[in-house]
């Protein structure tokens, strides 16, 4: 065996120990976990150090297209369309001419397809001007798209990975959000020979803005109160909690007023708000004994008070909470409760819901069911209020968060 002979066998078994040496320390890594910038620094000192390119840019498409590894080139590739650019290569491709200077740096393109699907672009420029290292060069452009293959498919799974975690940690977050909002809704409603309350509350992802209550504040009065926050999610559910902590605090250290608490809920909320979200609110006051309800609406969608036949809607008060730091007015509104008379207070949820053809809910219908099971109880009325919500939207979801209050006193 000539000299020439042994010294090709040596060097095409030293290139192939080279080959599987990287793809074991490729894969190595990767069934380590280890980080992306770990698996460049491998493909880098392969390319550049033992494959002797001088010039590398790996585009990756994720979410959008990105430059996951820019080495020896110094174009600026932020605005870079991959598509446009390199989208028509199918294949490995030796670039003849470019009208993009940026490609014209580069004597190959090496795309890595999934399918029908682009998932990333490698641009190369190898340093050696030899016809040898040039047939070494061409002779190695397979084992380099397999590697990147698997490189840009590890990154991929990687990021999957990432995603799944977060959406795992964002639904353990949301679970307790939803067990702490519970906590915000009374745990049990009076049901006596002097009032009939019920109440009933959906949101349309696990936690949500839309809340009520009922206050016993001292013997024979009492607060009945809804709000909806703008906005829907985790967020609005914690500016709701601590609206609702507000609330009570206030009633807790300070004598009771409407005026008063009205106006320290719109400064609370223009604080922890800045003005970027506000609330809906109405709240009232019953006195037993005497019968009269006073009560104030900040914005908020108008409480229908009924004896079955005739409908007053509760419209005096003001705007929501959080728009302005002062209220540019306040009203507070007066009405004597006569027997047997039904407070039904909601969120918008309720009057917005939309039917298949898009069409609203909307107020008429509503006051129409209230009235049709206005003899029944009103955890009843509530439940089936519900029913006839879901009856109406059909295939349509709830788009927001939807709940009812209904008072009746005897």
């Amino acid at each position: 065996m000539t000299t020439d002979r042994i010294d090709f066998l040596e060097a095409e078994l030293e290139e192939k120990e080279f080959k599987l040496n990287t793809l074991l320390e490729i894969t190595s890594a990767i069934n380590s976990n280890m980080p992306v910038e770990y698996l460049m620094k491998i493909f880098l000192y392969a390319l550049q150090d033992q494959l002797g390119f001088n010039r590398v840019v790996l585009f990756n498409k994720l979410d959008s297209w990105t430059v996951q590894v820019k080495n020896g080139a110094k174009g600026n590739y932020d605005d870079f369309n991959v598509d446009h650019e390199l989208g028509r290569f199918k294949e490995i491709t030796f670039i003849q001419s470019s009208s993009n200077e940026l490609i014209n740096d580069f004597q190959v393109v090496i795309p890595v397809f999934h399918k029908d699907k682009p998932l990333a672009f490698l641009l190369l420029n190898h340093a050696s001007q030899t016809i040898q290292d040039k047939d070494k060069f061409r002779a190695n452009l397979g084992f380099i798209q397999t590697l990147t293959n698997i490189i840009v498919v590890a990154i991929e799974n990687k990021q999957l990975a990432n995603q799944r975690v977060v959406q795992e940690r964002m639904k353990k977050e949301l679970e307790l959000a939803s067990e702490m909002q519970k906590f915000l809704f009374p745990a049990e409603l009076p049901s006596n020979r002097k009032m009939d309350i019920a109440a009933r509350y959906h949101s349309h992802n696990q936690v949500g803005g839309d809340y009520y209550d009922f206050i016993p504040i001292r013997k024979n009065e009492y607060l009945m109160c809804i709000g909806d926050v703008s906005g829907k999610g985790i967020s609005a559910a914690m500016l709701m909690a601590n609206f609702q902590a507000t609330l009570r605090t206030l009633l807790i250290v300070q004598k009771y007023d409407l005026d008063f608490l009205v106006r320290e809920l719109n400064e609370k909320v223009m604080q922890t708000t800045k003005g970027e979200k506000f609330i809906t609110f109405f709240i009232a006051h019953f006195n037993a004994e005497t019968r009269v309800m006073t009560y104030i609406n900040a914005g908020h969608n108008h409480p229908i008070l009924t004896n079955g036949k005739e409908v007053m809607m509760l419209d005096q008060g003001t705007i929501g909470l959080g728009m302005f730091e002062e209220l540019p007015f306040l009203n507070i509104g007066e009405v004597t409760l006569k027997p047997n008379t039904t407070l039904i207070s909601y969120t918008d949820g309720v009057v917005e819901l939309e039917n298949e053809q898009g069409e609203q809910f909307g107020i008429e219908r509503l006051v129409k069911v209230i009235h049709s099971f206005y003899m029944l109880k009103m955890e009843d009325v509530c439940n089936l209020t519900f029913g006839k919500l879901d009856e109406y939207r059909g295939n349509s979801p709830f788009v927001d968060d939807t709940a009812i209050m209904a008072c009746r006193f005897f």
